[in-house]
Parts: C-alpha cells; sequence; structure tokens
C-alpha cells in the first residue's frame, strides 16, 4: 500500500477543509511548491493535488500552479478538481500530471465520462467518488465540491464503469476528512470486498501510522492524506514503509 500526500489548492494557496465544508479553511502555505519539496524529501513517489476552486465552481483558477508542480517532475502527481471536459483532461494529462481525478461528472453524467474512458488509457483515469453514508449505513455520492448528496450509491457506480476499464477508484469518506478521526475501515474492506479487482485509494480521518497499518489490512492500494501529513501527525519512521522513495530520503 501506497501513501500519496496530498495537497489542496484554493485561492492558490494550499490550504485543507473540516469534513469538506469550504467555511471551514485552514491555511497551511502560501507556497505549493515548497508542500511539494517536503512530500518528496520524506519519501513520496506520487502527490494528490486537488484544485478546490474547480471542484466547487467548475473553473480552474489553479491550473498555471498544478502545471507548474507536474513540470517539475520530482514525483507524479494525480490532479482533480474542475475537470468537467475531456479537453481538459487532455490537456492536463497533456501538461505531464499523470492521472487525472474525475469527480462530480462521473456521478452526474456516466454516460459521458463511459465515453472517456473508450479515448483515454483508463489506467490515467482515477474516479473520486466522494460519499456520506446515510442513517441505514449505505455510502452515497456527493457532487460539486461534497455540497450536493446525491441518490447514487457508491457501489451502483463502480458497477456503473467497470466494463469500460476501471482500475483506480479515490473514495472519500466526507465526514472524516480533515477531522483526524481514524479511517472508516468498515467501509473500505466492504469496498475491497465487492470489487477486488479495483484499485482502491482510501481518504480521510488519517492521523497515525496505526490507521495507516489498518488500511493495509483492508486491502487498499493506496492512501491519500492530507491534514495528518500537514501537521507532521505521523513521524517519519512510521512513514516509511508506506513511501515508496523514504528508505533513501527519511534521513535527509
Amino acid at each position: 500500500m501506497e501513501l500519496i500526500p496530498a495537497i489542496d489548492l484554493k485561492a492558490g494557496r494550499c490550504v485543507r477543509l473540516y469534513k469538506g465544508d469550504f467555511a471551514a479553511e485552514t491555511v497551511y502555505s502560501n507556497d505549493p511548491a515548497s508542500v511539494l519539496d517536503r512530500y518528496v524529501k520524506l519519501g513520496a513517489r506520487r502527490v494528490h493535488v486537488v484544485d478546490l476552486d474547480g471542484a466547487k465552481d467548475g473553473e480552474q483558477p489553479n491550473r498555471k500552479i498544478v502545471e507548474q508542480l507536474a513540470a517539475r517532475r520530482d514525483a507524479k502527481l494525480q490532479v482533480g478538481g474542475g475537470l468537467r471536459t475531456l479537453a481538459r483532461v487532455q490537456a492536463l494529462l497533456g501538461s505531464g500530471v499523470e492521472r487525472a481525478v474525475i469527480g462530480s461528472i462521473a456521478v452526474t453524467t456516466p454516460e459521458e465520462v463511459l465515453d472517456w474512458f473508450g479515448v483515454l488509457d483508463p489506467k490515467r483515469i482515477v474516479l473520486a467518488l466522494d460519499v456520506r453514508i446515510d442513517a441505514s449505513g449505505v455510502p452515497l455520492l456527493t457532487t460539486h465540491g461534497w455540497q450536493q448528496t446525491s441518490q447514487t450509491t457508491l457501489w451502483s457506480a463502480v458497477e456503473t464503469y467497470l466494463g469500460a476499464g476501471l482500475t483506480h477508484v479515490l473514495c472519500t469518506d466526507v465526514s472524516r476528512d480533515g477531522a483526524l478521526t481514524g479511517p472508516n475501515l468498515e467501509l473500505y474492506a466492504e469496498a475491497v470486498r465487492r470489487f477486488p479487482e479495483v484499485e482502491w485509494q482510501a481518504s480521510g480521518g488519517v492521523s497515525s501510522g496505526s490507521d495507516l497499518q489498518a488500511l493495509r489490512e483492508c486491502g487498499v492500494a493506496a492512501v491519500i492524506s492530507g491534514k495528518a501529513m500537514l501537521e507532521n501527525k505521523i513521524p517519519p519512521e512510521e512513514l516509511q514503509s508506506f513511501l515508496p522513495n523514504a528508505s533513501s530520503r527519511v534521513s535527509t
């Protein structure tokens, strides 16, 4: 299992939201490149970048920053936020980004995104299927920067894309995002049980090395962590086995 640190961009700054609330924002850096530098030094091979403005409004005000980070090529990037047309996705992948993360449109207009799978390499697409757990324990998908909750379940959405070559699914339990309350292990264990052919990426709630180990035991392929990494909640020695390049960098 690979740990993929996160950089969330809002108005050009590296921030974190609390449970997806745009009004509950913490600014960590005015220089996203310096955050990427720290992650690379820790040993990260990939970094997850989200244009929060794009996720909410469909625009891409942080596009130049993303391109600058990708041009450095010292870490592979998977990037999401505002990718609501095929042309935007193609331009992003053409700028040096390894994977495009597709969110709201994959839920609202799946027919369109299924067509993208026929044009692009499916392995370069990550579906971001973010959920809120309802009173019955069912994971329902959220859209538009987590501002809206649909009646589509996580399980039915994955079924829709399996035949198109779906490889990567990033699933965030929104209620745990930025809360450092521990990941929803039951959700990810069930996801891996139902769809073992998918390379699941877990996100939300990670606060310790033991959380990472528990997710590894669930069978997920990767874990996205933002706040815990930004606030140094996990000692470098506990990160080493989850960061592919850590053995050669952790002492620097």
